[in-house]
């Protein structure tokens, strides 16, 4: 009775991610055929009854003709906190989907980049503005390169809700995936709090493994309010979003002509890097390995809720299409 239970929660879990990426009402043929796309073989009659109890649960709700079904908004907070268990690990594996998700060309200056989602309240958005410009201005930021979108529209999948402003932020997983594409495996080890000392990054004060995380640490370390981002911008001294990832050493030369070639796309994800088999940060490195820290992307957004604005962020949530990228400052003139 226990595994029926659990496997029920998981069907009801799945059907519910496959509705909250819709801004239309999907009936049950649909979403037998968006669940295969995922891997899970549901039949249609299956679907129908699984929503039947979803619908006296209060998760789901007709909303069109014959079985159309839209989430709720119960619905949609069971989607962020249930089935804890499955999202253990959660973080890695949404880093490797992401990776190979990117296909960002360095050449042609075309394809898929991976970004982060935040969602502001328009009132909030013209401060939010301001105090983001000072870092992404600095070193302390992947990229001036942004998307916005407003409620009803997209990012990726992720619709943005009525009365609220998306800003997408470029994550620095797209170094992860441009080092994949050129053949260098990259070993993401946890994401974490790094110090600022005189402008240069000195050691990481907090770190979360991103093994067995079922939350992206930078989310973690902004709702804590740990980070003090504006004032490591200002002055140079403070903790800052930062990544640590590994390499193989052999893969050294590529990966510095890859992190150059991301500049030139303004993209600069990599704050540091270390020689071979040696500590970063104070971070010890495997035999054979370097070790590399790079910037958090929502390090501008961290400056944000510093100042007490709350934003509902989304880590590592979308890829968007390089082309449909635009600086900071276009969107404040």
């Amino acid at each position: 009775m226990a595994f029926e239970a659990q496997d029920i929660e998981r069907k009801t879990y799945s059907i519910l991610k496959v509705l909250s990426s819709s801004s239309d009402a999907l009936g049950s043929i649909v979403i037998a055929r968006k669940l295969k796309d995922l891997g899970i073989d549901l039949g249609e009659r299956a679907v129908r009854y699984h929503l039947k109890l979803m619908d006296e649960q209060g998760l789901t709700r007709l909303a069109g003709r014959r079985d159309g079904r839209v989430i709720t908004e119960l619905g949609v907070k069971e989607l962020k906190h249930g089935m804890v268990k499955d999202k253990v690990g959660f973080a890695i594996s949404r880093i490797e989907l992401l990776a190979y998700r990117t296909t960002l060309d360095l050449d042609t200056r075309t394809g898929m980049v991976p970004m982060n989602v935040s969602i502001f309240k328009k009132q909030d958005l013209p401060k939010a503005l301001r105090l983001m410009r000072p870092v992404f201005n600095s070193r302390l930021c992947v990229s001036s390169l942004i998307i916005a979108r407003q409620g009803g529209e997209k990012i990726g999948d992720m619709i943005v809700p009525e009365g609220r402003i998306a800003l997408g932020t470029v994550c620095s997983i797209v170094v992860n995936g441009t080092l994949l594409k050129a053949g260098v495996p990259m070993n993401s080890k946890f994401g974490g709090l790094l110090q600022m000392e005189g402008h240069h990054p000195l050691r990481f004060i907090e770190l979360i493994h991103y093994e067995g995380c079922s939350l992206d640490p930078s989310e973690v370390f902004i709702k804590a309010k740990m980070t003090s981002v504006s004032q490591a911008v200002r002055t140079g001294s403070g903790n800052i979003l930062a990544n640590f990832r590994e390499i193989p050493s052999i893969c050294r030369p590529v990966a510095h002509d890859v992190i150059s070639r991301l500049a030139k796309a303004r993209i600069n994800g990599v704050l540091s890097t270390g020689n071979v088999s040696e500590p970063v940060c104070e971070i010890d490195v495997d035999l054979n390995r370097v070790g590399m820290v790079l910037i958090g992307g929502l390090n501008p957004v961290a400056a944000v809720e510093e100042s007490g604005i709350e934003v509902d962020n989304h880590a590592m949530s979308a890829v968007v299409d390089y082309k449909e990228l635009f600086d900071f400052e276009e969107l404040t003139a």
